[in-house]
């Protein structure tokens, strides 16, 4: 993997700080533009904008902000970051795109770059970053909804210019390297990080909300390889190495080449790691019997690598799945002929599995398996659903909603509670339906 340098890593830093600090201030500004947090509409919206606050209320109450019910007011701040990460990061994404040359015009069907984006802008009279991020969107449409209302907020232009700018003066290597994906989160969550640290420091309790920003911690491409070559690497090698690889090798090296993997330009396990058994009577310390992979081959797991299964339970950006990705994709190509676009629609099918607690990092992960898969096969292909899912995304409802809700699944399943005068009786299925919700 071509990791990203330390001047880069640190100009992404530093550009993604300052990105969220500005994108924040513009959401907010925006949503007040559009009264989404007041009791009532500004008597100037139009009827058009009156839907969309309508839209961004219910939205803001799915993610947790409040609504004072004898007030009519509502709190905004999780929708405000939510519009500013929603923001950012689709202009992010299509900038990805355009540096791999996987920025695919609709009509045209070809690959284009930043710099036709804006030629292209210039002709249609429309802002190129936006043309950009709408290309991208209409490309991942698993990742950005179309309804998503976060993305029908129109930021200040100011806001707008000092973004395009910040993504603009970022070099394209930044865009290439394999690890800059997994680190454009942990950037966006650094100063949260510092200040629920902060705080928890004082004796404020870590919440759920705040949970995820001081436990996401991005782990570097070596240990990530370490850990897969050590396990995926050790399961081939067992596969693959005879009686004879195993007694006459004379170093790891040598090990390593024989599992070395040739397709899609072939694909080294520089990290699995060889130990030798000792024979009989032989010191334990200085063994020189036949040698084996130091984690032990699996030998429980599946013969194939179709049906392997690849779960990453705190999936964070995807940097463990799209590791994986790299040496599955290999190992079908070779164990089923497979092409490199039906290795990658296969194993993005049938083997990588994802779950997080932050639901944009569960989008963070999708895009930065879909951008793999994509620079892997060397072109956008259609892939089917990723199996990546946020587990953190509680129900939220007032009592009331919960008991209406109750009586409609009673009545739906044809026993309504009786009416009197002294309210509604409960049928059998009507209290354990209540009880339950």
């Amino acid at each position: 993997m071509a990791a990203l340098q330390t001047d880069l890593r640190n100009l992404l830093e530093t550009t993604i700080k300052r990105a969220r600090v500005i994108a924040e201030d513009g959401a907010a500004r925006a949503l007040e533009a559009l009264a989404v947090g007041h009791h009532e509409p500004h008597g100037s919206m139009s009827p058009e904008e009156r839907k969309l606050r309508r839209r961004l209320r219910a939205h803001g109450r799915q993610l947790g902000d409040e609504l004072d019910r004898k007030r009519g007011t509502q709190t905004t701040h999780r929708l405000m970051r939510e519009v500013a990460y929603e923001h950012w990061h689709r202009m992010l994404f299509a900038r990805f795109l355009a540096e791999n040359h996987l920025l695919i015009h609709p009509d045209h069907g070809v690959a284009i770059s930043m710099e036709e984006c804006h030629d292209l802008a210039r002709e249609t009279g429309r802002d190129a970053w936006a043309m950009a991020a709408s290309y991208a969107e209409g490309m991942l449409p698993q990742i950005f909804r179309v309804d998503d209302p976060a993305l029908a907020v129109t930021l200040p232009p100011e806001a707008r210019v000092e973004l395009q700018r910040l993504l603009s003066d970022l070099p394209a290597s930044v865009f290439k390297a394999d690890d800059s994906l997994g680190w454009t989160y942990q950037f966006w969550q650094a100063s949260e990080k510092d200040a629920v640290n902060a705080r928890a420091k004082s004796g404020e309790k870590i919440t759920g909300e705040t949970l995820p920003a001081v436990t996401q911690l991005f782990t570097e491409p070596y240990m990530v390889d370490f850990l897969l070559h050590n396990t995926l690497g050790a399961w081939h090698a067992g596969k693959v190495l005879n009686q004879g690889d195993r007694k006459g090798a004379g170093s790891e090296e040598e090990l390593r080449a024989k599992v070395r993997l040739s397709a899609a330009g072939g694909y080294d396990f520089e990290y699995l790691r060889f130990v030798r058994e000792a024979i009989e009577e032989e010191e334990e310390e200085a063994p020189t019997g036949p040698w084996r992979p130091a984690a032990g081959t699996f030998d429980g797991w599946p013969r194939e690598a179709g049906e392997l299964k690849a779960l990453d339970p705190c999936c964070g950006s995807g940097h463990f799945l799209v590791a994986a990705f790299q040496i599955l994709a290999r190992l079908r190509m070779e164990e089923e002929g497979l092409s490199r676009a039906k290795a990658a629609r296969a194993v993005v099918a049938d083997n990588l599995f994802g779950l997080e607690l932050d639901p944009r990092c569960t989008q963070i992960a999708a895009f930065n398996l879909a951008f793999t898969a994509w620079r892997f096969v060397g072109e956008p292909i259609e892939l089917p659903p990723m199996r990546i899912a946020c587990s953190g995304i509680g129900p939220r409802a007032t009592r009331e909603e919960w008991l209406k809700l109750a009586e409609e699944a009673a009545a739906a399943g044809g026993m309504p509670g009786k009416k009197d005068l002294f309210g509604s009786e409960d049928t059998l299925l009507s209290a354990g339906v209540k009880g339950g919700l």
